[in-house]
């Protein structure tokens, strides 16, 4: 990847180990921020996700952390492996199956508790609300108002040392998004979309679909599925 600018501070990412994290700690570090990396093992279907997140922490040398941690009412076929997962559903009809309840509040609330703590001025989500499968805590109108949550209730905020909450690929099409990883150097065959686990992208769920068409139009080959 590009040197990175100077001085911005110290920032956390949130990390999935999808595109569009991987994305996001690359354009963190491009502005400058010493990133460190929040990696959550909730209970998901597969560990995939978790694996891939750990390479792309490892791939631009920023530290990382994994939190553990579940929700036993699971309302989710991220999951419940009894709640099928939607493949071939025409994206933009409702919200999925894969909707994880308040998951983007959770990890949010990890984030900017351990960013309180280290002394970082940011933490970065890479959530999208343009090619994305419709979650309502995905949209610009939540980020805003979660800064001004972050702003009221922690320490940091009430003595004016902020913490912003920032999504900057929010207003981005995939393709967009494709084409800046390529400019910053992300290294795509790490990363991992796919609701399944298998050995390959299974190209029929919400995020194999949307994926592919960020590459397609970006005029891109996706290296997960060219192998």
């Amino acid at each position: 990847m590009k040197s990175p600018a100077r001085g911005a501070g110290k920032a956390v990412v949130l990390l999935s180990g999808g595109l569009d994290s991987a994305v996001t700690l690359y354009y963190a570090v491009s502005k400058g921020y010493k990133c460190e990396c929040l990696i959550f093992d909730y209970g998901q279907r597969h560990k995939k996700e978790v694996s891939a997140a750990k390479k792309i922490a490892a791939s631009c040398g920023a530290p990382l952390r994994v939190v553990k941690f579940r929700m036993p009412w699971k309302g989710s076929a991220l999951l419940d492996r009894h709640i099928a997962v939607p493949k071939g559903r025409h994206i933009g009809g409702g919200i999925p199956a894969t909707y994880v309840p308040s998951r983007n509040t959770v990890f949010l609330s990890f984030g900017a508790s351990f960013a309180e703590t280290i002394g970082a001025s940011a933490v970065f989500i890479g959530a999208n609300a343009v090619d994305y499968s419709g979650y309502p805590d995905c949209r610009p109108r939540y980020f805003r108002i979660f800064n001004e949550l972050v702003k009221a209730g922690t320490k940091a905020g009430v003595e004016n040392r902020k913490i912003g909450i920032k999504a900057p690929l929010v207003g981005m099409s995939k393709a967009d998004i494709v084409k800046l990883g390529r400019k910053l150097g992300v290294p795509f065959g790490l990363t991992w979309s796919c609701y399944s686990g298998g050995k390959r992208p299974c190209d029929k769920c919400d995020s194999c679909v949307i994926r592919a068409k960020g590459f397609k139009e970006a005029k891109a080959e996706d290296p997960l599925t060219t192998i």
